[in-house]
């Protein structure tokens, strides 16, 4: 937690360069998530809702993001430490060149797959929240509103990140297959 929190403060420090968009993204993908959270839980019990279970299976789905996208943003500020690092390794001899070029695409497709991760986790925060628009705690209007807001800024900003890492990547498979995941997330947030 000590490590996802100092992530959290580095993305507000606007001195720091080591952690961006990709780490905020994933903090809005868990503030979004909470926030899910807590209006399935506001709306157990209340007059005209769905069975409690079908809260309680919402709020805990929300909790379990949240915990994995905060997670997920620490990876994101660690996976760009990592590419930093190879593109520092030595370079004066072909051997050299050859470990710095390996280290490079090692680490950059790492750094890509961990936003599509989040991206992926903020998808999911989306389609909870969707699933609770006709059924909730009106009360919580609000909240889940920006619940919705703050994930689709979580998936629009963690896509621009992979989307920037991709032509770094030399494998075409990789980035073909990395491109029709990102397809399949989009889909989501192009509909609503």
């Amino acid at each position: 937690m000590k490590k996802n929190i100092d992530a959290f403060l580095k993305v507000l420090d606007a001195n720091d360069n080591s952690t961006g968009g990709g780490t905020a993204s994933g903090i809005a993908g868990a503030m979004a998530a909470g926030m899910v959270a807590m209006v399935a839980r506001l709306s157990i019990g209340k007059k005209n809702m769905a069975a409690a279970e079908h809260y309680e299976s919402i709020a805990n789905q929300g909790e379990k993001l949240a915990i994995e996208l905060f997670d997920g943003g620490r990876e994101d500020s660690d996976a760009f430490a990592h590419v930093s690092t190879a593109y520092r390794m030595p370079k004066a001899s072909d051997q050299e060149k050859a470990e710095r070029s390996q280290a490079i695409q090692k680490t950059m497709q790492h750094a890509t797959e961990v936003p599509l991760k989040n991206a992926q986790g903020c998808h999911d925060v989306l389609a909870l929240c969707l699933s609770l628009k006709d059924c909730f705690n009106k009360n919580a209007a609000s909240d889940l509103e920006c619940a919705e807001h703050l994930a689709k800024a979580g998936l629009l900003g963690c896509v621009a990140n992979v989307r920037i890492n991709l032509p770094s990547l030399k494998d075409q498979t990789v980035v073909a297959a990395i491109e029709k995941q990102l397809d399949k997330i989009e889909e989501i947030t192009s509909s609503h």
